[in-house]
């Protein structure tokens, strides 16, 4: 099989509704992208989820799946994905249906353009976001004071939509609820971030994995984690050795 350009990684917990219609839509996203694969991370899900998948599949013969015997989160699910990857550039979107597939090759030229190997991150910001209100302004709050701690200059890092080099992503310190500091993490290892504002939509079916309660708790231990993270990081700048001289002289 041809390798890949691109791999589409999309955690999913309990979306077997979300299945058929979120592979079709990618189909025809990437289709100008190809060859491309897309991996459906199967977080732990009780539902008829895999069912699902292995039904696109058979429609879809670059989608795999991979199963999570237990739910491990959307960060775990998303690290799964980027290791199976078999493409060099990876894209994540959510498996609810809210993040719009068609939003796919916005987040990828850039990464396929770029010759100079340091753009590190290209980053969805939603926009007219199809949420409650209540979980729009906590989302409100949270971007604005990790904006104020990690100086990232993103207003919504909790936007599925991101695309990254797979090399970029697995140098960094990984931990749980990683994916909404990629910013100021792609950032702290001396990388350009590119910020696109993408579209939003209502959840396609079934229900929300997360709560706003939930979201703030881990968020403020996260928060303060990143921000030392980015305190102690010193990069190193290597100068070239003239191999004509006695590097120990």
């Amino acid at each position: 099989m041809t390798s890949p350009r691109i791999t589409v990684i999309a955690p999913m917990k309990n979306e077997a509704e979300n299945v058929a219609a979120l592979a079709d839509e990618i189909a025809a996203a990437c289709a100008p992208l190809a060859p491309f694969e897309a991996i459906f991370v199967n977080d732990g899900s009780d539902d008829d989820t895999s069912a699902a998948i292995a039904a696109a599949r058979a429609r879809h013969p670059w989608l795999r799946e991979l199963r999570h015997a237990a739910s491990c989160g959307q960060s775990a699910a998303v690290l799964s994905g980027v290791r199976a990857a078999r493409a060099p550039i990876c894209c994540t979107l959510d498996g609810d249906g809210q993040n719009p597939p068609a939003e796919i090759p916005k987040l990828v030229q850039p990464l396929l353009d770029d010759a100079t190997g340091t753009l590190g991150l290209v980053a969805g910001q939603r926009v007219d976001r199809q949420d409650t209100a209540s979980k729009k302004w906590a989302s409100r709050a949270a971007n604005g004071l990790r904006r104020r701690m990690l100086h990232d200059d993103t207003r919504d890092t909790g936007c599925g939509l991101k695309a990254f080099p797979r090399a970029v992503f697995l140098s960094l310190p990984f931990f749980d609820h990683i994916h909404r500091y990629l910013p100021a993490l792609v950032k702290r290892e001396g990388y350009r971030i590119a910020l696109v504002d993408v579209s939003h939509r209502a959840r396609g079916a079934g229900n929300s994995n997360y709560t706003n309660f939930g979201r703030a708790l881990v968020g403020a231990l996260d928060l303060i984690g990143v921000w030392w993270l980015i305190r102690r990081r010193k990069l190193q700048t290597v100068a070239s050795v003239d191999p004509g001289l006695d590097e120990d002289a």
